[in-house]
């Protein structure tokens, strides 16, 4: 066959790659909850199922910008999926062969497949900076213009790109590490389990994970010697209080490229808002609307309050003239909000007579 495209596919912009895949992939599975308003759910629950909501920083030498945070885990995907019975696996491999051997025959069987790409590998989204976790969703190929067409949640459009590109981008080395072809073959339940049973497995997964358990992106053994890495609610505040000693440790134009990229980080990075606060929010709201608990909607006001919280931080650092001492004052508001939103989700995620 010379060209396959699983047609129609159901996609909506997304506000993080992760859960807007996850979200346009239960769409086309047509799986969802009768609790749920049209019943099939948001993005924002999708990705607080997931459970991953999380917090690290790293800053180390010759790292561009010289600073980077993210609020995410590593496993979200495969967290969502084995919560929800969703058969999937991480496959990945060094052969570019034997990876699109993998694509093509998801393709073929008349399965979307979910693959990691880097981002500065897409030539749609001409972007330096590189991600090599940027889940999209490969919904076909054609053989005669040697192309793919790839779903990706900061796009309204399938995108179809050639096939040298998007084997850059599914076998790319870049940052944080090489994603080795990473494909997710997935085959869906004929129904999902309970939605508050799920809901409350995620929340008190996301409470150990902001925690510090199991809260990287991605290994950091091998960073040089100087590196800083801190995670969970105290990776926060080591945060908050490493700000202040950047106007010492960077050279002026480092200091810039940092503060400049904390509204990156916080907001336009593929977060969903708020650094990812905003989604986990919603989750907590969509769960209490559709269950009636009320601890969830404990947890979306504190989700709420943090996500607003970081959207201010974005802010002062953004501002025409830079004012560090502003930006760490900001930051120094976090740790109190991220440690309270913890135990909200934590107190969400309890089961049995004490609730």
């Amino acid at each position: 066959m010379s060209r396959v495209i699983i047609d129609p596919y159901p996609h909506q912009l997304g506000g993080h790659c992760g859960s807007g895949a996850l979200r346009d992939l239960l769409h086309w599975a047509d799986l969802g909850w009768e609790e749920l308003p049209g019943r099939l759910p948001g993005e924002g629950l999708v990705f607080g199922l997931g459970g991953g909501l999380s917090f690290m920083y790293t800053r180390y030498p010759g790292l561009t910008p010289p600073m980077y945070l993210v609020g995410r885990n590593a496993d979200m995907e495969l967290d969502f999926c084995q919560r929800l019975n969703i058969d999937t696996r991480r496959q990945q491999t060094e052969d570019p062969d034997e990876a699109w051997h993998w694509v093509k025959a998801e393709i073929d069987a008349g399965h979307p497949v979910m693959v990691w790409c880097d981002i500065a590998e897409l030539p749609y989204l001409r972007v330096r900076l590189s991600n090599t976790r940027h889940d999209v969703v490969i919904i076909g190929y054609d053989d005669d213009q040697n192309t793919v067409f790839i779903v990706d949640n900061d796009r309204e459009d399938v995108q179809e790109v050639p096939m040298d590109a998007f084997r850059s981008a599914h076998g790319s080395n870049g940052f944080p590490g090489p994603n080795h072809f990473a494909t997710y073959p997935m085959r869906f339940p004929a129904r999902l389990p309970d939605l508050l049973t799920c809901a409350r497995e995620a929340a008190a997964s996301a409470a150990r994970v902001l925690g510090g358990e199991d809260a990287l992106l991605f290994d950091v053994s091998t960073l040089p010697e100087g590196s800083l890495v801190a995670s969970g609610v105290e990776g926060v505040q080591a945060f908050a209080d490493d700000i202040i000693t950047w106007p010492y440790r960077l050279d002026p134009e480092e200091l810039t490229a940092a503060v400049r990229s904390i509204p990156v980080f916080v907001e336009k990075a593929g977060t969903g808002g708020g650094f990812f606060r905003r989604l986990q929010a919603s989750f907590c709201r969509d769960v209490a609307q559709a269950t009636g608990d009320p601890d969830f909607a404990t947890a979306a006001d504190a989700c709420q309050r943090s996500a607003d919280a970081w959207t201010a931080l974005g802010e002062h650092a953004r501002a025409e003239q830079m004012d560090i001492r502003a930006v760490s004052e900001a930051a120094q508001q976090l740790p109190a909000l991220e440690l309270a939103m913890q135990r909200a989700l934590e107190q969400a995620g309890e089961t049995g007579p004490a609730k």
